[in-house]
């Protein structure tokens, strides 16, 4: 069994993990993942969960979604919502700091 994702590993964009595989990495039950498969947090490429395969991205959001749920007791409608959020909030925050960067401001941290 894989460990989790040591805190400032990077992660590989291009990978590809079989639902198995992303449960196993996160330490969470299958049945979790599908559940947030149909609450939209995840969006797996394939047909039907024996074909589904999850990227580095989602990987990071499943990985945020179990400190979610296990940190603070948010549910998977929860979950769902703030991982959209959070989401946002990350490409505000790039955003911002792109266009401080060619302005020539100190970017904000």
């Amino acid at each position: 069994m894989k460990d989790l994702i040591p805190l400032g590993e990077i992660i590989d964009e291009n990978i590809h993990l079989s639902l198995d595989e992303l449960a196993q990495r996160c330490a969470v039950q299958v049945d979790v993942v599908i559940a947030l498969v149909h609450e939209g947090a995840l969006e797996p490429k394939g047909e039907r969960p024996e074909e589904w395969y999850f990227t580095g991205p989602d990987l990071i959001r499943m990985l945020r979604a179990r400190r979610l749920q296990v940190d603070l007791e948010v549910n998977l409608p929860g979950v769902a919502l703030a991982l959209d959020l959070l989401e946002e909030l990350d490409t505000l925050r790039s955003q911002l700091r792109q266009m401080e960067q060619q302005m020539g401001q100190r970017p904000r941290r």
